[in-house]
């Protein structure tokens, strides 16, 4: 898999956080998807602009309770490259083989060398 393969929109992983989210088709308020996702109010905030600006999202304003509050939902496009990128992702799990198993889950068996420890974790890459 490629760099070019992954949605700019999506490589954040908020952003990702936020169409997940939305995928079911549910439509939820700013405080749900605060929620949802775990993400502070600033975070939340640019990302769910950047999704909006870019046609992933639709925002609207209701009334509740005397309120108003900003209630979003995915669209179209934005579901259609959530399940583009899923279906990327899956083919490159899949690799040359098609089922994507080798016979033992990651992580599993002894792979800790002489002293039967398991391995150390790989840090978290640190480009986005």
């Amino acid at each position: 898999m490629k760099t070019s393969d992954v949605d700019d929109h999506l490589a954040i992983p908020a952003r990702l956080a936020i169409v997940a989210s939305l995928a079911l088709g549910q439509r939820l308020t700013f405080t749900g998807l605060r929620e949802q996702t775990g993400l502070a109010d600033g975070n939340l905030h640019v990302q769910t602009r950047r999704l909006l600006g870019a046609g992933y999202l639709l925002g609207e304003r209701v009334r509740v309770g005397g309120r108003s509050v900003t209630r979003f939902e995915l669209t179209e496009r934005g579901r259609l490259a959530f399940l583009e990128l899923i279906r990327r992702l899956r083919e490159a799990a899949e690799g040359p083989f098609g089922s994507g198993r080798t016979g033992t889950a990651v992580g599993t068996g002894s792979g800790g060398g002489a002293t039967g420890t398991s391995p150390r974790p790989r840090e978290r890459s640190r480009v986005w």
